[in-house]
């Protein structure tokens, strides 16, 4: 088992299933360009690769600067393919990009995650990596 950062189209097909789990609203008609957006737009995807030809789970993350956080890493996306949970493959994504940001200068890692039954155990991971719940995220739709 490897972690791997997303370099090229064959990468990003790699990780559809664990994106697809999370957002499955991104069909396949639509995915690679999505993909291909969100990457342009100053994110990373990294994934587990454990000689499968799906990766077995995935991370999307940014990072930026603002007033409020200084030097940052928004999580956007954590997911593990449904047959592969219970793996740490989760846990193993997280303490990467713990790693990253320790040896990159961030200050600070945010993630947010929707409340409900289904999210218990996601809350339970990100509680034992050390994260905090510090706000309410509030949407606007326009």
């Amino acid at each position: 088992m490897t972690i791997e950062t997303v370099q090229n189209d064959a990468d990003i097909l790699k990780c559809r299933g664990a994106i697809q789990a999370l957002r499955p609203l991104l069909t396949d008609d639509i995915y690679t360009e999505a993909v291909r957006q969100t990457l342009a737009d100053n994110r990373q995807i990294i994934f587990i690769e454990d000689g499968n030809p799906d990766a077995a789970a995935v991370a999307v993350f940014e990072t930026g600067y603002n007033l409020f956080r200084g030097k940052y890493i928004y999580i956007d996306d954590l997911s593990t393919l449904p047959t592969q949970r219970g793996k740490g493959y989760a846990g193993k994504l997280l303490d990467w990009i713990a790693e990253y940001a320790q040896k990159e200068g961030f200050n600070e890692i945010h993630l947010d995650s929707g409340v409900n039954a289904a999210r218990t155990d996601a809350h339970r991971l990100y509680l034992n990596k050390r994260f905090q719940v510090t706000s309410l995220h509030f949407v606007a739709k326009v």
